[in-house]
């Protein structure tokens, strides 16, 4: 059982910007029903109108309320839904060394990228149980596996996804639900600010969806990982005795 890529029904939380967007605009070509998720209706609104057809649902993965309503008119409005993407997230860098550090930072990056997945995939879940043919994919990073220390909450949280993932697939593994991570390099998009998008260092956003979507077809991703090939020295850092080197590298003192 392997996610398709073409006639699926698709809820892409964090579908208004980065990532998110781009796989959302690209799914839509391919023949699929697109659901975009976020929480700025403005950005919402431009996304269908360039492109209409695709669909819109209010929703911050902050706000508990705010999910179980989406959730409630997703069922409604698009029963067939079988493939959520749990996209949402945010990335800050904090100087822990700084006497002005405080957790104020961390505390929001848990609440978007942990419990924000957390309660989106526990809303949907029920519904996706139902399916056939369903999926889950939720945004990591390849941080996960060796941090960069100047962004260390962002990293952990990644950390965590990766983690829970795993649990979440093995408790899965009976039902018709494909659990996968998605773990993307760094990328052309505004995650850590608008400089992100156009950094030369940073992998054009059409080149690694196009990437995503051929790891898909070919269904070369086990253990549900979707990792490009230039990762995976990061990802089998600690089996393959490199993980100093490589964190060294990461991390300049």
């Amino acid at each position: 059982m392997h996610m398709r890529t073409t006639n699926n029904t698709i809820l892409i939380v964090g579908g208004t910007s980065g990532i998110g967007r781009a796989l959302a605009e690209t799914f839509f070509t391919r023949g699929n029903k697109v659901i975009i998720a976020g929480r700025r209706q403005t950005l919402l609104d431009e996304i269908a109108n360039c492109h209409p057809g695709i669909y819109s649902v209010r929703l911050d993965v902050q706000d508990a309320a705010s999910v179980a309503r989406a959730a409630e008119e997703v069922r409604s409005r698009f029963p067939e839904l079988n493939v959520l993407i749990a996209n949402a997230g945010i990335s800050r860098s904090e100087d822990m060394k700084s006497d002005d550090w405080d957790t104020s930072v961390a505390e929001q990056v848990v609440q978007t990228n942990i419990l924000g997945v957390l309660r989106v995939v526990s809303a949907f879940l029920p519904q996706l149980k139902a399916k056939r043919d369903a999926a889950i994919m939720a945004t990591s990073s390849a941080l996960a596996f060796v941090p960069r220390a100047d962004f260390p909450t962002y990293c952990a949280s990644k950390a965590f996804l990766h983690s829970w993932l795993q649990s979440l697939r093995h408790q899965l593994k009976h039902f018709p639900v494909e659990v996968l991570e998605l773990s993307p390099p760094y990328v052309q998009s505004e995650l850590t600010g608008p400089q992100q998008a156009s950094d030369p260092r940073a992998m054009p956003l059409p080149e690694f969806v196009a990437e995503v979507l051929r790891i898909l077809e070919s269904a070369d991703h086990s253990r549900g990982e979707i990792l490009l090939p230039r990762d995976l020295p990061r990802r089998w850092a600690e089996r393959d005795g490199r993980y100093d080197e490589i964190f060294a590298a990461q991390n300049p003192s």
